[in-house]
């Protein structure tokens, strides 16, 4: 009897790591990033310039961001940790929250290039110190090429604050 419940064990152990491993392949690492940059001239408010920011507009007043890491997995899981995201002219972080937009740049069902933004829930910052954190996941397309990260506000219409970058 004791033969067949250290094989058990056995079993169920590997079972777990290959299932770990297994889990860990298919959620590789697509993204890792330990800078953004806040929006900045030419790209606050300008309708002009979205097209360059992935048709993702620029929040209407420059803004600054002292520290930012994270990372995007295959599976679309996402992970943003911002410090001190605010906005220049005051040194201050007037929003309760904020969103992120996962941008990937793929192929529709035609073969055409199309450029496809995932936005997420909305997420709790620090007023005034525009401190925050996101874990969670978006629906990225199949292929997502040179993803872009940006943290946007958390509006009808989100305009971005910070993106991946320097």
């Amino acid at each position: 009897m004791r033969k067949w419940i250290v094989a058990g064990v056995v079993v169920i152990a590997l079972g777990v790591v290959t299932t770990s491993w297994a889990h860990g392949r298919q959620a590789e690492k697509v993204l890792t990033f330990k800078t953004m940059v806040g929006v900045v001239p030419p790209y606050v408010g300008s309708p002009a310039n979205a097209a360059l920011t992935r048709g993702i507009q620029g929040a209407g007043a420059a803004w600054q961001i002292d520290e930012a890491r994270g990372k995007l997995r295959s599976n679309g899981d996402l992970e943003i940790k911002v410090k001190g995201l605010v906005l220049t002219s005051t040194g201050q972080n007037p929003l309760g929250t904020f969103k992120a937009i996962v941008s990937c740049l793929s192929i529709d069902g035609n073969g055409d290039a199309v450029t496809v933004n995932r936005l997420t829930d909305a997420f709790t910052a620090t007023v005034p110190g525009g401190d925050a954190e996101f874990d969670g996941s978006v629906s990225l397309p199949s292929p997502c090429i040179a993803p872009i990260v940006f943290v946007t506000t958390a509006g009808a219409t989100p305009r971005w604050i910070a993106v991946t970058g320097s």
